[in-house]
């Protein structure tokens, strides 16, 4: 699986990269890059995707992941401070926990940049991310489309990653006004640990207990954990008649929308991403300015007042993908394969492979 998307993500990733001068050979410019884990379908990927473009620009990445483990992940940012690194990309698996470390690497003059998941400090040379908060709109709107009545069961994300957070803050922004009338009623809210698929299984399977299986819609934050919720709603016979939201447009969501299972994911264009961290990188790396950064403020980040300073960031869009333009959105721009998502669809109620 991985060696397919590593595949999918690098050819029209590399036809698209802008050729840069190589560095200087005595001394390249040294990016270290820290993972919060490789359970996580994208991290792979995305790591080898990046050291590719650092290395077709002259510069050398070395990178480490920590295992769900953020004291690991301290440690391993410390270490690659000692190595004389000369800019960080971070994928913090506790937004909090990272900010020391951040803040280690600035008293060094080491640059960071946290990627896709905010790190909880204004020492932060840069985020960079999605509109994460239109994430959970469009989850919450697309969801809506099928069911706007009932029962609704929330499941978040990781409670350590802010991203899961900025999720809820969107989807509560469509869906409050429908509770405060009345016509929703949210009769379970939960977080799923490390976003684990497994996690989100005994979650679901608890809650259609509880709710004798009285549940209308899910506002799942991913792929992952809809998938995981699914798996527990197929064996009560759910599966497809009960609404449920995704995220990533992976492979298996979106196959799992054109099975009529899956109701919505939310496609974030990752290859975009992953070239703009190394060109921020290595212009950080050679102190040269950086465009399109707009400050935030961390309370408007985290929706935590207590948190103060602002960090320079950089948002791209997202899109909602269903069943009606999974093709046109995900497929025909080679995000995902078409045989990938097709494969168990017979072929007259396939769209033609163009």
């Amino acid at each position: 699986m991985k060696g397919k998307l590593f595949g999918l993500f690098m050819a029209p990733l590399m036809a698209a990269a802008i050729a840069m001068p190589a560095f200087g050979a005595d001394k390249p410019i040294k990016i270290g890059l820290s993972i919060s884990d490789f359970e996580t379908e994208r991290w792979p990927v995305e790591e080898a995707i990046m050291k590719k473009l650092a290395a077709d620009q002259g510069a050398e990445l070395i990178s480490q992941q920590a295992n769900h483990d953020p004291k690991l992940q301290n440690d391993q940012i410390q270490n690659m401070i000692l190595q004389g690194v000369d800019v960080i990309i971070i994928i913090a698996e506790d937004g909090a926990a990272a900010a020391s470390a951040v803040e280690e690497a600035g008293r060094d003059g080491i640059p960071c940049i946290a990627y896709d998941r905010l790190v909880k400090s204004d020492k932060l040379a840069a985020y960079i991310s999605f509109d994460n908060v239109e994430v959970g709109r469009t989850q919450a709107r697309g969801v809506l489309d099928k069911v706007n009545k009932g029962n609704f069961a929330l499941l978040g994300g990781s409670p350590t990653d802010n991203n899961a957070i900025l999720f809820r803050k969107g989807q509560m922004e469509v869906l409050q006004p429908l509770i405060d009338k009345g016509d929703i009623k949210v009769v379970a809210d939960q977080w799923v640990e490390n976003w684990a698929p497994a996690n989100a299984t005994k979650i679901m399977e608890n809650i259609l207990t509880a709710e004798a299986n009285k549940i209308d819609a899910v506002v799942a934050s991913n792929d992952g954990t809809a998938l995981g919720a699914l798996q527990a709603m197929k064996a009560q016979g759910l599966a497809g008649k009960v609404p449920i939201s995704g995220q990533d447009a992976t492979a298996a969501g979106c196959k799992s929308i054109v099975e009529n299972e899956l109701t919505m994911t939310v496609y974030k264009d990752v290859r975009l991403l992953s070239p703009m961290a190394i060109d921020m990188a290595i212009k950080f790396a050679k102190k040269e300015p950086v465009e399109g950064l707009k400050d935030f403020t961390l309370e408007e980040l985290t929706l935590d007042k207590s948190l103060s300073g602002s960090v320079p960031c950089k948002f791209l869009k997202v899109v909602g993908v269903n069943k009606d333009n999974v093709y046109e959105e995900v497929v025909k721009s080679g995000f995902q394969k078409y045989d990938d998502i097709y494969k168990d669809i017979p072929e007259d109620q396939r769209p033609p492979r163009i």
